[in-house]
């Protein structure tokens, strides 16, 4: 997917790490089945340095929140999500 960084990775809720090749196997669509719509919602950006900013913001997938963190970086072909990390939301 061209809008992950070659170095992407992430920190699971799990606590485990998913690289590029990883999350690539394991989020690409399966086809013919239906793909389950997220809600996204308190979107904020912040430039951290030129060419580098923090996107975060709360998911919800049917019912499963999470605030979510993803540092974005720019690169000669574009942004690319260089880091992602989820962290689910208990019961407020």
């Amino acid at each position: 997917m061209e809008l992950l960084d070659p170095e992407f990775f992430e920190f699971g809720a799990s606590g485990q790490r998913w690289d590029r090749t990883t999350i690539l196997s394991t989020t690409t669509p399966v086809p013919g089945e239906p793909v389950k719509p997220v809600a996204v919602s308190d979107l904020h950006g912040t430039l951290l340095a030129p060419g580098l900013v923090q996107v975060t913001y709360v998911s919800d997938e049917s019912g499963r929140r999470a605030r979510r963190s993803s540092l974005w970086r720019r690169n000669p072909e574009g942004w690319r999500l260089y880091f992602h990390q989820g962290t689910p939301i208990g019961s407020e």
